[in-house]
């Protein structure tokens, strides 16, 4: 019989995340803050979709046309069942990467999207997907790409080796993925108790094998588990990619741009010395110990004259997605926790209050009274942008041809959270993306389409759909016992969901 899973998990679906990189949305300010040229992206693509929430958030939330491919059968079903809900159009697939790569009715694209998969995969899946690039995205096309790195994995490499095997000689087959992850887990705690010279030499192991009992278990299967496991040196990606003629362009999570936050200034003025600009990349990977990379590449760089970023940028809207009084003025980088300047914060913050969207040159002219000059308003956009306070503005043509697919989708959402908490996320045609919104949040918002106005009747709601399915809440790690409890807990949840979350929703519309 042969194995379709090509030695990928299969037995275990992956997790129902949402990840903001892959929106193509996203690019424009990241490519504006280097200067670069952007593509207007009329057609997407995603490899190793997963259970597809990315691929159809970005289809339901925007104009463009969307194509995807997973080969796990269950997960591509999922994917097409939202896709069906959304009404999107969204073509995703079940297929192999080789494949779906010969689909003869695939357009070209201008934007090519994988997160992680890069990583789990053999190498002649890894030279499929270079040639798909070569031949499938356009010039001046992005490709994103997120890939576990080397130096970051190289002291854990040997303990995930280890677990790996066990899982497969020792574990029992018919138990499952999740009970020999359990076991490997157990069997390297026991190892390190013994105090080997390897976690001597590597005292950070034990604190990673910590962390990872406390992930679930589908994450851990598909993150450490696969039968190919390839952290990669940022210049052999560089190699892997160059026959596709892509040039790097700059990371995608936006933090790593600021480097007083990344960088010690020893550091800083040590990489300036560097002439070639992509060993440089290596070498910062070496002074941030970089474990897991977030990069755009573009097909045919272009640079942007002084004058054209200037006025891009102040073009770029933007809007506040955290309550003001919660949004805290602490950053961190690979330095550490580091604190955000309040005078030039503060007074941008405070002119986003109203969760009402502003270009950076209308932000430029209300706070130029306070001395804050234009780049530190783009910085403290990158800034507070990567720390998920503030996100991008689409142009409301496109938030108006959008909102009824994000409608669509999010209702059929909505319903599924009546009896599941596996998505947490919905899709905003205001950003072109998903937005995180828990369970019970969700099921207030089926309260409020209802027509219950006061958060008391949506805990009431909420209750009712929870306890019938024989449910309570757990509040500081116990059981609500009684329905007084579970209802007072649900109360104050939707008095603080209807003062905090529901304007932002509102402003993102969502609701």
């Amino acid at each position: 019989m042969t194995d379709w899973t090509a030695g990928y998990v299969a037995d275990i679906g992956y997790t129902f995340g949402y990840y903001q990189e892959l929106n193509p949305h996203r690019v424009k300010l990241a490519f504006l803050n280097q200067g670069l040229v952007f593509p207007e992206v009329g057609s997407a693509c995603e490899l190793g979709f997963g259970q597809g929430l990315s691929a159809n958030f970005h289809a339901a939330a925007s104009v463009t046309h969307w194509h995807g491919t997973d080969f796990n059968p269950s997960q591509a079903s999922f994917a097409k069942e939202l896709a069906g809900a959304s009404c999107a159009g969204a073509k995703l697939y079940d297929e192999a990467f080789a494949e779906f790569a010969n689909r003869p009715d695939l357009p070209d694209f201008d934007y090519i999207g994988l997160h992680g998969i890069w990583s789990w995969i053999s190498d002649e899946n890894r030279q499929v997907i270079v040639d798909f690039i070569r031949k499938k995205l356009k010039v001046g096309g992005v490709l994103y790409i997120s890939y576990n790195t080397l130096p970051g994995w190289a002291s854990f490499a040997p303990m995930r080796h280890l677990m790996t095997e066990h899982a497969e000689v020792l574990g029992t087959e018919g138990r499952g993925i999740v009970s020999r992850i359990d076991g490997a887990l157990d069997f390297a705690e026991k190892l390190l108790a013994t105090n080997p010279t390897f976690s001597r030499a590597n005292p950070l192991v034990a604190d990673r094998l910590k962390g990872m009992k406390a992930y679930n278990r589908h994450y851990l299967a598909h993150e450490y588990f696969n039968r190919d496991w390839h952290p990669m040196h940022f210049a052999t990606m560089a190699e892997c990619l160059a026959p596709a003629k892509l040039q790097y362009a700059c990371s995608a999570h936006y933090l790593d741009h600021i480097d007083a936050i990344n960088l010690t200034a020893e550091q800083q003025a040590f990489l300036k010395e560097i002439p070639d600009p992509m060993f440089r990349e290596t070498v910062r990977d070496f002074m941030v110990n970089q474990q897991f990379r977030r990069d755009y590449w573009v097909k045919g760089a272009r640079k942007l004259t002084a004058l054209e970023q200037a006025e891009q940028l102040r073009q770029q809207n933007v809007i506040l997605v955290t309550h003001r009084p919660d949004v805290s003025l602490k950053v961190t980088g690979a330095l550490g926790e580091a604190d955000m300047s309040e005078a030039v914060y503060a007074p941008i913050l405070d002119l986003l209050t109203d969760h009402k969207a502003k270009t950076l040159g209308q932000i430029e002219q209300s706070v130029k009274d306070k001395g804050i000059a234009f780049a530190q308003i783009t910085q403290a956009t990158m800034v507070l942008t990567g720390a998920g306070h503030l996100a991008l503005v689409q142009d409301d043509a496109v938030t108006a041809r959008a909102k009824k697919q994000t409608d669509k989708l999010n209702a059929h959402l909505c319903q599924k959270a009546r009896g599941s908490n596996d998505i947490s996320y919905l899709a905003s045609p205001v950003t072109g993306g998903g937005f995180a919104v828990n369970r019970f949040q969700q099921l207030f918002l089926l309260s409020i389409a209802q027509g219950k106005k006061q958060p008391a009747e949506w805990a009431q709601l909420v209750w009712q759909t929870i306890a019938a399915q024989g449910q309570k809440l757990v509040k500081e790690i116990k059981t609500l016992e009684t329905p007084e409890e579970n209802l007072a807990e649900l109360t104050a949840q939707a008095t603080a969901f209807a003062e905090k979350q529901l304007p932002i929703l509102r402003a993102l519309q969502i609701v």
